[in-house]
């Protein structure tokens, strides 16, 4: 007898459809086909278990099982539920009529639990655009999978569940979620907040330009002035996240796994602070199963470098070419997978080596042939595509034991949206063009050219610091911002001004004058 059902597989961020076939015939073998790895092979044994515990006979049959679309690769143990419904159903235990309504995924135990699986999310989106009528997942992944609408999501602990509700014996309720209404309730909860921040109203200002044009940033001063601690608040003041920016960074953490079983969908924007032992493949992604990086685990968020020299060189070099085109290509010898990258890359790192260069209080003990070491363990032409170098100094005590709060981060951050819906209007033409920091070079001239003082101001800037091409449009972009802060339409000689000196690092003295 043949039997099939449908299930899915996950390459990248799209899911594919996989026919279940199988055929029961006179023997006694299992044989199972159609591109499977080690670990779908391997599902003979947890089904047969599973069957067995839950109350069911396993067929003593010979059994082959095809995976169609045959040359399609099937990864993980997602097919386990498909298939032991599938090998049921040959021996009538599980009513035939109603499988080809349904798509299931999913890991069986032994007792016949079922565990969960990685991208729910898009396989619930293509099971909903090939017209199924349901979708059957574990129970930790019902949450992320319910957020599609048109399509019934039922979320299951036990394979008896299924078969219960395929034979109409104990019929399941779907999961039913209010995506708009919980997405909207959790926008505005962040753990952190500037008002905590004492003093440090310069970083606080620089973070707020890079917030309102998607800058990168990076902050350089000695231990304990506070990098980490503004770093880790940049999120509470960046425009909330629309419903577009949170299905596609949902569906990305939903393929590497990183959501939490009680997650519909991501309400705030990703912070993602890796280690400064990270790998490349760790950052980028890939592996013989490629993966999302901490690059796209940040998309539509902020990637932080604590120590970033501290980080290996060849590491930090495969963030250049993601940071210009916001997309990180894998590939492989039969295939390529793009994945989406665009965040705010937000690094900092101490003056020299032992950290107290220029400290108020505390004695460098670096020569300056050491600190331009230290510093030059970050290239050029990564240092290049960070738009603004922000310096941080230790805070006073006077200040520090001032008990009335700062500014609250949601006043900064009605500041940073008014700014952006002033860029939003102003690209609404440019596809995939959204803040200031996305423009090319063709939109600077049209939206950010200087007037001629202006122009002065940055030439000579330029002949004095000796700055590249890069640099002059990096500068050009955060003075747009400044005056989108400011409501000026055009960009004017004091946002010029500001501007030049987010450029701390670019200087040729830095490392022998103090800072």
């Amino acid at each position: 007898m043949l039997v099939k059902t449908f299930s899915a597989s996950v390459q990248g961020l799209q899911a594919s459809a996989v026919t279940i076939e199988v055929n029961a015939t006179r023997g006694i073998r299992f044989v199972l086909v159609g591109l499977p790895d080690s670990a779908v092979k391997e599902s003979y044994e947890r089904i047969m278990a599973a069957i067995e515990n839950s109350g069911y006979t396993f067929p003593s049959r010979a059994i082959t099982i095809n995976m169609a679309p045959a040359n399609v690769r099937k990864e993980g143990s997602g097919f386990d539920l498909p298939m032991a419904i599938g090998i049921l159903a040959t021996e009538g235990q599980v009513d035939t009529q109603v499988l080809n309504r349904y798509m299931m995924v999913g890991e069986l135990s032994l007792d016949g639990s079922i565990q969960s699986i990685k991208g729910a999310l898009p396989i619930s989106i293509k099971a909903r655009e090939l017209g199924f009528e349901g979708l059957f997942v574990p129970e930790e992944n019902v949450r992320e999978a319910a957020v599609v609408n048109n399509l019934n999501v039922f979320g299951v602990r036990h394979i008896n569940q299924v078969i219960g509700h395929l034979n109409g014996l104990e019929p399941l309720q779907p999961t039913v979620i209010d995506t708009r209404a919980e997405f909207f309730a959790r926008q505005s909860e962040f753990e952190f907040d500037f008002a905590d921040v004492k003093g440090q109203e310069q970083v606080k200002r620089a973070l707020e330009i890079a917030a309102a044009g998607g800058h990168n940033l990076i902050m350089i001063g000695p231990p304990g002035s506070g990098k980490s601690m503004l770093a880790k608040r940049l999120p509470s003041i960046l425009p909330p996240l629309s419903l577009r920016e949170s299905l596609e960074t949902t569906q990305i953490h939903s393929v590497a796994g990183k959501l939490k079983s009680n997650c519909s969908l991501i309400a705030q924007r990703p912070f993602r602070s890796p280690h400064h032992t990270i790998s490349q493949v760790a950052l980028v992604g890939g592996g013989s199963n490629p993966q999302p990086g901490e690059i796209s685990l940040a998309h539509n968020g902020v990637l932080f470098c604590d120590e970033l020299p501290e980080f290996q060189r060849s590491v930090l070099e495969v963030l250049r070419q993601p940071l210009e085109d916001r997309i990180i290509n894998i590939s492989r010898a039969k295939y390529t997978i793009t994945y989406p990258c665009s965040f705010m890359f937000i690094a900092s790192m101490n003056p020299c080596p032992c950290g107290y260069y220029n400290h108020p209080d505390k004695h460098c003990c670096c020569t300056p042939g050491q600190i331009m070491k230290y510093l030059n363990k970050i290239s050029g032409p990564l240092l290049d595509r960070i738009d603004i170098h922000c310096e941080v100094q230790p805070v006073p005590f006077a200040q520090l034991s001032q008990m009335q709060p700062g500014e609250p981060s949601s006043a900064i951050r009605e500041r940073v949206i008014k700014a952006r819906k002033i860029q939003e209007e102003r690209f609404q033409t440019y596809k995939g063009i959204h803040c200031n920091a996305q423009m090319t070079e063709k939109m600077l001239h049209k939206f950010a050219e200087p007037d001629n003082d202006g122009l002065d101001m940055l030439r000579m800037a330029m002949e004095r610091l000796k700055l590249s091409a890069r640099a002059y449009s990096r500068i050009l972009k955060v003075a747009r911002t400044i005056a989108d802060l400011e409501g000026s339409e055009k960009v004017m000689k004091q946002h010029l001004a500001e501007a030049i000196g987010y450029r701390s690092l670019d200087r040729s003295d830095w490392a022998e004058r103090g800072v």
